[in-house]
Order: structure tokens, then sequence, then C-alpha cells
């Protein structure tokens, strides 16, 4: 053994070959007491090396660190001086490996086993000292960077057919109870991020016109996912604790979105929850005059928040889990993405619920009033009344129609003031269906249906191409399904009118 200190080379000391001769010669190499004693010799060597190692780190487990564990650099230096320890480790067993294979040891002597079980079992001892003395707050970067070092350590032991001894390396044994720990604390740091006393809600107009907690809160899910990424692909198992704990901070983000927006919402709850009927038309009578509902800002909010976190944000995460889902072996009884499917399932069905309640509440709005009332305004037509009448009784449910298609364009970001405009569009082709179902005996209102859905059509169709313009799709202006209905209807009783007029 030299006195001055090198690291590993993987070539052997020049010396080592004449020592082993000349300890052949002393001793009778066959005996079992010479074997133990040269296996002792290479034990003390071993553990020399592993001393000199492992001293580049007894500050951090001294009694006097408490400058480490308050000043953030001091830990950061920590933790790479231990990753450097097990890079250290690794080259010295690597060295016996090559060594080993040089055939200068007699074959008995087994010196990568032998001194691994030694490296091990003191690198593992000073790790679990040394994350006592500096315990890790959470997977950062220079945390990850000693779990993986740590991990990785065992698995190329595991590939050099090292045997595993007690009291040795076991990377996920170190760190269990701290990834646990990291989980839990984040999860409740979230959601304490989610109380209502914590956000402050825009007074302002914002980008994407939705409220920041949601993005703040998706841009912390996506630094924790990014944070825990080591941590997977080594330990996939830890996935669905993670699942778990993202899916409770997800629904807490849209219940605190339902009570901050409470009362913009609670003109919709009549249109989503179950009603007995009759009751919702008794409430009307008993409440008197009913105020035309209007779509306020903190609606568009909302509704464009969900559709945010729809359509950009939870994609970023539901890739994430999938991506995780990979690592897994084969076989679990759990789908890793469950719970965050239920969080989609449930986002979606609120979501869907809150925008058919706006199109129920703007339909009754042209119900409100007698001049507005698409039914009745067909139901009035004569026999030989014109188009242009037809066209001027209409005006008024048109100017009510083109007001509500400018109001939720300004509230309402792209794809909502679309899907809102289109369902709309298609509970007034609705009107006109079941009107016509009902009444199929009077001839003049079928000539009323072709002109009110032929200007329903219009004022959908050019309402969002004035405000949306080359940012609409082909698609997007298309008649919805009950307008395609109606005119079918409408083109089979032509037909059919033709037919009776050539028999007779």
């Amino acid at each position: 053994m030299e006195d001055v200190f090198k690291p590993a080379t993987g070539i052997a000391a020049p010396a080592l070959s004449p020592a082993l001769k000349l300890y052949s010669l002393l001793n009778d190499i066959l005996s079992p007491e010479a074997q133990l004693k040269l296996c002792r010799y290479f034990q003390t060597a071993a553990k020399k090396r592993s001393r000199r190692h492992l001293a580049e780190t007894d500050e951090f487990v001294s009694n006097n660190n408490d400058n480490i564990l308050m000043d953030p650099m001091a830990r950061s230096t920590a933790y790479q001086k231990m990753v450097s320890l097990c890079s250290n480790i690794r080259n010295e067993v690597r060295t016996d490996i090559q060594i080993n294979n040089q055939n200068i040891l007699p074959s008995f002597l087994d010196l990568p086993n032998l001194s691994s079980a030694i490296y091990s079992a003191e690198l593992c001892s000073r790790l679990r000292v040394f994350l006592v003395a500096c315990p890790p707050t959470g997977p950062s970067s220079p945390v990850a960077e000693l779990i993986v070092a740590t991990a990785d350590l065992q698995k190329d032991f595991s590939y050099w057919n090292i045997s595993s001894v007690k009291g040795g390396v076991d990377a996920k044994e170190l760190f269990h109870p701290y990834i646990t720990l990291w989980i839990k604390e984040k999860r409740l740091a979230l959601l304490e991020l989610c109380k209502p006393d914590k956000i402050k809600w825009p007074c302002v107009d914002t980008q994407y016109s939705t409220t920041p907690f949601v993005d703040d809160i998706y841009d912390r899910l996506k630094e924790t996912l990014a944070e825990y990424d080591a941590v997977i692909r080594r330990w996939p198992e830890y996935l669905f604790s993670l699942e778990t704990a993202i899916a409770d901070v997800e629904k807490a983000v849209i219940e605190t979105l339902d009570r901050q927006y409470a009362d913009v919402l609670s003109p919709l709850k009549e249109n989503i929850m179950p009603i007995k009927l009759g009751l919702k038309y008794v409430q009307k009578i008993t409440k008197g005059t009913v105020t035309p509902f209007a779509v306020c800002k903190e609606l568009g909010i909302l509704l464009n928040s969900m559709k945010r976190m729809l359509d950009v944000l939870r994609p970023q995460i539901e890739l994430q889990f999938k991506s995780w889902g990979s690592c897994l072996p084969d076989g679990g009884h759990v789908t890793p993405g469950e719970r965050i499917s239920e969080i989609t399932v449930m986002l979606r069905t609120k979501f869907r619920g809150y925008m058919q309640a706006i199109m129920d509440k703007l339909v009754e709005n042209t119900r409100l009033h007698s001049p507005t009332k698409l039914k009745k305004i067909i139901q009035d037509a004569k026999e030989g009344t014109q188009e242009s009448d037809l066209r001027v009784r209409i005006q008024p449910l048109k100017d009510l129609l083109d007001n509500a298609i400018e109001q939720l364009h300004m509230v309402f970001e792209t794809q909502v003031f679309i899907i809102i405009c289109r369902g709309f569009w298609d509970r007034m082709g609705q009107d006109v269906l079941k009107f016509l179902e009902e009444r199929k005996d009077n001839r003049s209102w079928y000539k009323a249906s072709r002109v009110a859905v032929s200007i329903l059509d219009d004022i959908f169709a050019s309402g969002m191409q004035k405000y949306l313009g080359n940012a609409l799709q082909e698609k997007d202006l298309e008649p919805p399904r009950s307008i395609a209905d109606v005119r079918s209807m409408l083109c089979k009783d032509a037909v059919n009118d033709n037919d009776n007029n050539y028999f007779y």
C-alpha cells in the first residue's frame, strides 16, 4: 500500500505480483489458514482505501454541521461530495474486477466480492448517517443526483455479479422514508395553495382570459413531476402515491373554482341540477318578472380556465404519467393514470354541464318576450305571409341573438365561444324541429320554418365569422344536427307535395 493515496486506476500495483509469489514461498498457500490470512490482508487494504474515501465526507456527518443545514450552497456541495463518494467506490470495485481478471491473484481469492462487501457496507453506513445529519427536504437536483448515483451503484454491483451483503447499499431502502414523506408534504403544500384565502384573484384582464391561479398550480404540478422523474424511472411503484397526490390537488383546484365563482354559477344551477317536473316554472311564476340571463366576465374566466385545463394544462400531466407507466412491469393490478382519468371525467362533466346550462339560459332569454319567441313567430304566420314580412317579424329575435353572440365573444376564448354559439344554434333549431314534429298539419308553418332556419343559419354563421374570421374552421360553420334535421323534414314534405300534385 503506497503512502500517497491515489484514485483507483484499474491497474494492479507493480509490487503485487512479486509480493504474492513471496507469500506463496513463505506460506502453504493450499492451507485454509494461509488463504484466510491472505484474504484478511486484502480486506485490510480495502478498509484503508474505504476510510480514505470516507474522510472526504467526514465534515458532513459531524455534530457541527449547522452551516450545511442553513446554507443551500453548502447543502448542495455536501450532496455533490456524497455523489463523488459513490463514484469513487464504484471505481474501486471496478478496479478490483480488472485486477481479478489479470490472473495475478490465486484462484481462491475473489477480490471483487471481498472488497465490495466492505465498500458497500461502509458506504451504506455513511449514507445513512449523512441523510440523518443533512436530511433531504425534497428531490431537488443535488438530492436526485445522489439517488441516481446510489441506485446506479447498486445496479452496477448486480450487473458485475457482486453478491449482496447484509448492511450493504440498498438505494430504495435508504431513500424510501424520505420519498414517501416528500410526496405527503408536497400534497399538503399544494392543497394549502388551493385555499381561497391564499389566492390572489385577478382584478384586471389576464392572458388567455383565465385566472392565474390555475396556471400557477399547474406550473407547480409540472415542476413536481419533473423533480420526481429520476425517482419514478428507477422505482415506478412510487408513481401511484404521486398520482394520488396530484389528483387530490387537481380536485381541490376544481372545488376552489366552484367556490370562488359560486355567485355567477348560481343562476345555472336550476339548469344543471335535476328539478321536479313543473317546479322550475312554478318558481319563475312565484318570483314574478324574470331577469334575462347575462354572461358576465367572471363566468367567462371560469369556463376559459376550465377549457385551458382540459386542452392545454392537464394533457401535459396525463402525458407524463403515461410515459412513467411504461416503466412499470406487466401484470400489475392497478393501471397508472386511473386517478388522473377520474379527474378528467369530473372536470369534463362539470364543464359540459355549465356550457349546456348557459345554452339553456340563452334559449330561455328568447322566450321571455312575445316578439322574440321563435315558435310564436312561426305559429302566427298565415298562408299568404310573404318572406319579407316574416323577416320583419323575426328582426327583434335577430337583434337579441346578435347581441348575445357579441356578448359571448367579449367574455369567452375562441373554442368556448364556438362551442356555445354552435350549441345555442342547435338549441334554436331544436325548437323549430319540435314545433314541426308536433304540428305537421299546417303547411303555412313549413314556409315560416324555412325562412326561420335560413335566418338562424345566417345569424350564427355570419356572427362567428364576424368575430373570428380566419380562425374558424369549415366544420365550425356547418349547420348543427337539429338544423339539418329540420331541412330534411322540410325537403321530404316538399317531395310529398310534388308527388300528390302529380297524382291529382
